[in-house]
């Protein structure tokens, strides 16, 4: 799938690619343009930044997580800076939050929808990419997650957080679960679009069913959750 992506590198070779390489492309895209709404809002929420604190920790959150798995892979110059569209997009989806922050606010769900969506899309890209790259299963699984969480996390620890995907939410969990179905596809040579999608939606309706019902990872017995930890 990531390479499927990464073959739209330039706008003419959009034109020689198939409907469905320009679908991943775009909710490629699009999880990258919800975790820069997502991160830009969360900082602002917690700290007073400027307009260039806005954009850093938007786009960073948005491409953090491709970026650390390229490194780890060794696919430099990582693919987010041979694309100009994923910097375009996140930048503008931070400067969107910008803007509009006073505004956003109060579209905590459906940006947290989106959210989801960027989440799933990037776990499965991830874990493909690990694999296609020579990586094992259990590797691959660890970088699919780690795409999808590693841009909020840097971000959280920026802002001096705790970070979310360790403390709060089914985060981490629905990416690790879209990752796993994108290995097993992949090992047993039944990867495709159809499967990349059901791999994609399971982990969306995992983290969509934590946000509605406000559902946490298993806590230490006895532990409590500290003020301030949550958004």
């Amino acid at each position: 799938m990531d390479r499927w992506i990464q073959a739209a590198g330039t706008e003419d070779n959009v034109a020689h690619m198939s409907p469905e390489q320009i679908l991943l492309l775009l909710l490629d895209l699009l999880g990258t343009f919800a975790f820069a709404l997502n991160g830009a809002l969360t900082a602002v929420r917690h700290v007073r930044i400027d307009i260039i604190g806005v954009l850093t920790l938007g786009m960073i959150t948005a491409l953090g997580g491709g970026i650390l798995r390229d490194i780890m892979i060794d696919d430099l110059p990582p693919a987010t800076f041979q694309d100009w569209r994923y910097l375009a997009v996140a930048a503008f989806g931070a400067f969107i939050v910008f803007i509009f922050a006073k505004h956003l606010g109060r579209m905590t769900v459906p940006i947290e929808v989106l959210d989801a969506v960027g989440l799933s899309v990037f776990a499965v890209t991830g874990a493909s990419k690990a694999l296609e790259f020579g990586l094992g299963p259990v590797q691959a699984v660890i970088l699919g997650t780690l795409t999808g969480v590693g841009g909020g996390t840097i971000r959280d620890a920026l802002v001096g957080r705790i970070p979310s995907v360790m403390s709060e939410g089914l985060y981490a969990i629905p990416a690790m679960v879209g990752a796993g179905l994108t290995v097993a596809a992949m090992m047993t040579d039944l990867y495709g679009i159809a499967a990349a999608v059901i791999a994609a939606s399971t982990c969306w309706l995992i983290r969509i069913i934590g946000i509605r019902f406000k559902l946490n990872a298993p806590q230490p017995l006895g532990t409590f959750r500290r003020v301030g930890t949550q958004d």
